[in-house]
């Protein structure tokens, strides 16, 4: 009787319809994981921060480079904005890599793979003139800002609460990065 008892717990689901974790589930000798999500949407949530993190990295290079080509009357202005705004970044790219670890999934961390991944494009090879840059930056921005969104119906779907505030987090800090990059553009 208590064998039987053991091997229904085993077969039992947890809360989210998420299997609970079994030796079958174990790779390479690892444990599986069991944080009530399913594997199906753990994947498709790291695929979709995956996006994130290639966008939130392309567009951290891209301010960075301006930050330090930046020239003209807005010199001072834009390289210190330019420098707030690339620590931001930088400082935001752990944070997303480590909950797609959380997830169970590799992060994608080569430039190749950034490439493959970013809506946002590469800085030009010719700096451009001051106020080009913060078009680009404000094209950036709303990038990330459409990826990060776009993951939201799956985070909401799988109750995965940690990547919407995640997410919640990103949206704030890109939304007001590039409302107010716009704000120099108006005459």
């Amino acid at each position: 009787m208590a064998k039987s008892s053991a091997k229904s717990a085993a077969k039992s689901t947890v809360k989210g319809g998420a299997p609970a974790p079994t030796k079958a589930a174990s790779v390479g000798g690892s444990m599986g994981i069991n944080i009530g999500i399913h594997e199906r949407d753990r994947a498709a949530i790291a695929a979709g921060l995956s996006r994130v993190l290639a966008d939130t990295y392309t567009l951290y290079l891209t301010t960075h480079n301006f930050h330090w080509n930046v020239t003209g009357p807005m010199f001072n202005t834009l390289h210190t904005m330019f420098m707030t705004q690339y620590t931001e970044l930088w400082m935001a790219v752990d944070p997303i890599a480590e909950r797609i670890r959380s997830l169970g999934h590799p992060a994608p961390g080569s430039y190749a793979q950034f490439g493959r991944l970013a809506s946002v494009a590469d800085a030009p090879a010719v700096p451009p003139k001051a106020l080009e840059m913060v078009r680009i930056l404000v094209q950036g921005h709303e990038a990330v800002a459409r990826t990060a969104r776009s993951l939201f119906p799956l985070a909401d779907k799988a109750g995965d609460e940690p990547t919407a505030d995640l997410l919640t987090q990103r949206l704030t800090v890109h939304e007001q990065a590039a409302w107010m990059l716009r704000s120099l553009l108006e005459a």
